[in-house]
């Protein structure tokens, strides 16, 4: 059947016989004839060129190996083991070869008309599929020509909407053009008739300017439909400046009436500022007019209002005023003072803050000002510092006030701005600095300087807190002019202070002396009003100061006979300073820390001066034996009995009379109880400290045998008298 097959697929018909075969017949005997014409026709066409099976140049080498491997199969191995004929083997093999193969031409030929139905099937397959492969190529073409139609469409839509966008934005140009370029009648009617304060005149002033600036825009594009409203649009501009004009001169003018709150009301122009742009964008030298008429006007309505202020504050001022006498280290006479009625006060009070401080606090600061007409009527009088509070306050309220309005309404910033504010209040100014500059230079009052010039550090911050610039040259000139002042005054003090003559000052007296009082609370004050914007130049005068009176103490100390006198005047000025200085100072302040150790010191010794008159010889002897116990020569003390029997007795029998009497007149020596309370407090501790010690060196070896040691007091015992005799208070 495969053989078959294969002349079938050879081109051979099996219904057509072979040269030499009878065609007659069955197909099985036209089969078997047409193999024996093939098998013939192989043989006869079989060219075995020059093979000679017998010669003998055969390779046997080859034909062993051969051999070799046909008896390695088992087949062949089976045969020779059983002794099988070969040669019957080989002919059996062929008679059954030969019986396959004609079974194999029947089941072929058998099979014949399945194969060429098979045939016929594939052949009518293969022209479906041609067809087929045709309808695809043309549904392939179709697809590329329809794919090609769309884009084509997409070009097309793209193309549209660009044209599209185009002729909107023509339009809108085209409408807009055409809204400009028309005026309506209500603008008219509104520009010519209404007046400049109503809110339609302000909207359709907007529209004017509008369209002045799309008529400049089209006239640089040479459009030539600009010039149908070119006049109309200038005839209202040139009205539209004529009452603007008008109207905002009548306001400035306005300003130059008498004011009765003592504020600029400049401020109610700030809803017209768009006139003032129209002006400037559309009339300049109009607008330079209005700005120079402003300038001119507030200039002189500043300078006379500040001029007539100022004039009117010197009137509700202290009559009484620090001269040059009125320093530290002048001799008190019961001069006049100027806070209160002039009868009552001293020089002292001149270095006293008092509540002039106040005057620092955010109320008092920012406070509402003086109204000098109503201060006469109550026969009010105020101090410098009061008054040149309230004259700045005004400043700076006007001052900010009136910057925020020039670079508001005139639309000016930087150094623009502050020329045209220095342009406003520049004659103001001077007259401030110019007058401050006379009163200065003749004032000794050296707290008001120094509050001023703290008025002026906190005006400058809330300036730049509010970030307005304006006012800053003038704070720095104003506080060119206090501080060389204040300075002066000080060294005054200072050198009044170091030329004093303790002996042309009147009688002496242990209580504190009224210079140290008038430099404590001086000291105090200025401390205080430093602490929140502190000066090293300050605080170096101030040391200069505090050494020039700590040196007079000690020269009027001097003047005293007694060493017990000389220790009280110090304490007690020493106190008196301490006390003033911490009520205003920080505890941590140099002042305080300094005469905290002066104090200190010379109270020690006061109580070891008190001390030694009843209790001197006890102390002498505790600090003798201690001495030599320290150095281990105690033995030589053990033949002093009689002075030791001595100091115990004289203890005992009147150490409560020496207290107390030591108590009365600590009391009497120091003004200042609660120190006289301390001082005998360190004194009585002091005692038992002493007394302390002495039982210790009575309880050596040296002098345990002593008799007398039974008639020491108890240790406790004397310390719960002891703290009978503290006072109570």
């Amino acid at each position: 059947m495969a053989d078959g097959a294969a002349a079938a697929g050879a081109g051979y018909d099996v219904n057509t016989p072979g040269p030499g075969v009878n065609t007659a017949g069955n197909p099985t005997e036209i089969a078997m004839a047409y193999l024996q014409d093939e098998t013939d026709g192989d043989i006869a066409n079989l060219n075995l060129g020059e093979l000679d099976l017998t010669t003998d140049e055969f390779i046997l080498d080859e034909v062993d190996i051969h051999i070799q491997a046909n008896l390695e199969d088992e087949l062949v191995k089976e045969a020779l083991r059983t002794g099988v004929d070969l040669r019957q083997y080989s002919k059996q093999v062929e008679a059954e070869l030969q019986r396959i193969e004609q079974a194999s031409i029947k089941d072929y030929i058998k099979e014949s008309q399945n194969i060429a139905l098979l045939h016929n099937q594939i052949t009518a397959c293969d022209s479906i599929l041609e067809r087929m492969e045709g309808m695809l190529s043309g549904f392939q073409s179709d697809l590329s020509s329809i794919s090609s139609e769309i884009q084509t469409l997409q070009q097309q839509s793209v193309s549209m909407n660009v044209r599209l966008k185009n002729r909107q934005a023509v339009r809108s140009h085209l409408s807009q053009l055409v809204d400009e370029l028309v005026v309506p009648g209500a603008m008219i009617s509104t520009i010519l008739d209404s007046p400049v304060t109503e809110q339609e005149f302000l909207e359709q002033l907007h529209e004017l300017n509008n369209k002045i600036n799309f008529a400049k825009e089209l006239s640089f594009r040479e459009t030539l439909a600009c010039s149908d409203i070119q006049d109309i649009v200038d005839r209202l501009k040139l009205k539209a400046v004529s009452k603007i004009r008008e109207f905002i001169l009548q306001k400035i003018y306005s300003f130059r009436k008498p004011m009765t709150n003592y504020q600029i009301p400049q401020n109610t122009l700030l809803k017209y500022r768009f006139f003032y742009q129209f002006l400037l964008a559309n009339e300049r030298t109009v607008a330079k007019e209005i700005r120079d008429e402003y300038v001119d006007t507030m200039s002189k309505i500043y300078f006379s209002y500040f001029k007539s202020y100022s004039g009117r504050l010197l009137k509700v001022q202290y009559e009484e005023v620090a001269d040059k006498d009125d320093l530290m280290g002048v001799e008190d006479t019961a001069k006049k003072g100027f806070f209160s009625k002039p009868s009552l006060k001293s020089r002292n009070t001149i270095f006293t803050l008092g509540q002039r401080g106040s005057i620092l606090s955010p109320a008092e600061l920012e406070g509402p000002i003086l109204v000098p007409h109503t201060a006469q009527r109550g026969d009010s009088r105020y101090p410098y510092e009061t008054l040149f509070r309230s004259q700045h306050y005004a400043l700076l309220d006007n001052g900010c006030r009136e910057f925020l309005f020039l670079s508001d309404f005139f639309m000016v910033a930087g150094n623009s701005a502050l020329d045209l504010f220095n342009s406003i209040m520049g004659k103001t100014l001077s007259m401030f600095l110019k007058s401050m500059s006379t009163y200065v230079s003749d004032c000794y009052d050296s707290i008001a300087i120094f509050l001023c010039i703290h008025i002026i550090l906190r005006f400058r911050a809330i300036t730049a807190k509010r970030t307005i610039p304006a006012l800053d040259k003038y704070w720095e000139a104003v506080l060119e002019l206090l501080w060389p002042r204040f300075d002066l005054i000080l060294e005054m003090n200072i050198h009044s202070i170091r030329n004093t003559d303790p002996q042309k000052l009147g009688v002496l007296d242990t209580r504190p002396h009224y210079i140290t009082r008038r430099y404590a609370e001086f000291s105090s004050a200025i401390v205080s009003i430093n602490q929140t914007f502190p000066n090293e130049r300050t605080n170096a005068l101030l040391g200069q100061l505090q050494i020039e009176v700590e040196n007079f103490v000690l020269k009027m100390a001097a003047e005293f006979p007694s060493r017990r006198d000389q220790l009280i005047f110090l304490i007690n000025n020493y106190d008196m300073m301490l006390s003033v200085l911490m009520e205003r100072a920080a505890d941590d302040s140099k002042e305080v820390e300094g005469f905290q150790q002066l104090l200190l010191a010379r109270t020690q010794e006061f109580i070891e001066e008190i001390l030694s008159p009843p209790f001197g010889g006890m102390i002498a002897f505790v600090k003798e034996a201690e001495a030599l116990m320290e150095k281990g020569q105690l033995d030589r003390l053990k033949n002093e009995e009689a002075r030791i029997s001595q100091l115990v007795r004289g203890f005992s029998s009147s150490w409560k009379q020496s207290v107390e009497a030591m108590s009365q007149d600590v009391m009497r020596s120091f003004t200042n109880f609660k120190n006289g309370t301390s001082i005998i407090q360190g004194a009585l501790t002091q005692l038992i400290q002493y007394y302390h010690g002495f039982h210790k060196v009575l309880n050596q070896p040296t002098f345990r045998s002593l008799a007398v040691r039974s008639e020491l007091i108890n240790l406790h015992h004397l310390m719960v008298e002891v703290k009978k005799h503290k006072p109570n208070f």
